[in-house]
């Protein structure tokens, strides 16, 4: 039996829990929390099966946001609707700014940019990139907004040089 299914619960009441701190935390927390989460499975899995287990983790993230935070407020008109919530949505969370750089419906492929991005912003630079959980929480709101699979690459990244984290989706090749 699993232990901790996820379920949006799960996140409690953080109003009634903390009254006085409130809902926020400051980003190096928030960081110190992952970065650790990391270090120790990396340790004990390597860093591919890491990899996969972040991006898993920013998948389910993804799907559950998309269905508890946007789904609430019904369907949107079109792919511009989903993005301008989405765009809002982020920036109010202090997640990042989110900027669609290339849209191909047709193709199904998409160009996003994150500025200030929650994971990496600021840090040191490194010759890879680091956002693996991101990729998974984009390709989680993509998939609930479009009800198909994407799969989700970052190709610059602030830890690469870069001052922004640029990612690209595209429909997975098994739709």
């Amino acid at each position: 039996m699993q232990k901790y299914k996820f379920n949006w619960e799960l996140l409690g009441d953080v109003e009634g829990g903390r009254p006085n701190l409130g809902p926020m935390v400051r980003t190096e927390v928030y960081r110190l929390m992952q970065f650790c989460f990391r270090d120790v499975i990396e340790q004990a899995y390597g860093s591919e099966n890491t990899d996969t287990l972040f991006y898993k983790a920013g998948l389910l993230a993804g799907q559950q946001y998309y269905r508890n935070v946007f789904a609430p407020y019904g369907d949107f008109a079109d792919f511009s609707d989903f993005i301008k919530a989405l765009q809002a949505s982020l920036a109010e969370k202090h997640i990042g700014i989110l900027r669609v750089e290339e849209a191909d419906h047709v193709q199904g492929k998409y160009v996003l940019s994150i500025a200030e991005d929650l994971d990496c912003s600021g840090l040191p630079e490194l010759d890879y990139e680091i956002c693996v959980y991101d990729e998974g929480f984009i390709a989680g709101l993509f998939e609930g907004f479009t009800g198909k699979a994407f799969t989700v690459k970052e190709v610059d990244c602030w830890c690469t040089g870069d001052r922004t984290c640029r990612f690209v989706a595209e429909i997975a090749n098994d739709q």
